[in-house]
């Protein structure tokens, strides 16, 4: 018996160490496949790869302080999943990387969901209004593309929106453009929206 129990002991042992762990592993253990943690034992950070980013604009901004002035980027970065849920938000940082990285992270937190109809298009004409700023959307059949300029462009495509006519009036100001266009979209209403509101059936409208 003691002999069988020695042997068994032996062999678990062995086919432990056949067992590296992921640290002691050499390169092509795991066929392709990632350690669970990172080397500082951390998880590694989970993205969310629906989403895609477009970064809108850049700006340098600096602040006049006793010693001297200190020079910062702003970045402002908008993301989708080009399915009407869409995000945007501004990051501040010393360099233009890490700017970005704050402004992607914090409109991957600030996710809206727009209307969109058959045809990747809009129900209905709206205006969309933020300070000075107004954009009228106006939806257009299927093959005409997205007839926008600038930041409106990098919106209506994030959100999915192939064909649409638009157009600026007033400020042209990056962030207030986005702002203003996204309160279009918001003001669209579907019909189900309407029929909830009227109280009504959509075979009572349509």
């Amino acid at each position: 018996m003691a002999n069988e129990e020695i042997k068994e002991v032996v062999e678990t042992a062995e086919k432990v160490e056949k067992k590296p762990f992921h640290k002691d592993a050499p390169k092509g253990e795991f066929k392709g496949k990632k350690p669970p943690f990172k080397k500082d034992g951390r998880r590694p950070d989970k993205k969310d790869d629906r989403f895609s980013d477009k970064v809108i604009y850049i700006n340098s901004v600096s602040k006049t302080v006793k010693g001297g002035r200190r020079r910062k980027f702003a970045a402002l970065v908008a993301v989708g999943d080009k399915r009407g849920n869409i995000g945007f938000a501004q990051g501040k940082a010393v360099e233009v990387p890490d700017a970005i990285k704050k402004a992607t992270e914090a409109a991957r937190k600030n996710i809206i969901h727009v209307s969109i109809s058959r045809g990747d298009t809009i129900q209905h004409e709206v205006i969309g209004e933020f300070g000075a700023c107004r954009v009228f959307l106006k939806p257009a059949p299927v093959g005409t593309g997205v007839i926008a300029g600038g930041p409106v462009r990098d919106i209506l495509e994030l959100a999915g929106i192939k064909n649409i006519y638009s157009k600026i009036y007033g400020s042209r100001t990056a962030i207030n453009v986005v702002r203003a266009t996204v309160d279009g979209l918001l003001k669209v209403k579907s019909v189900g929206k309407v029929c909830a509101i009227r109280g009504k059936q959509p075979k009572d409208i349509l």
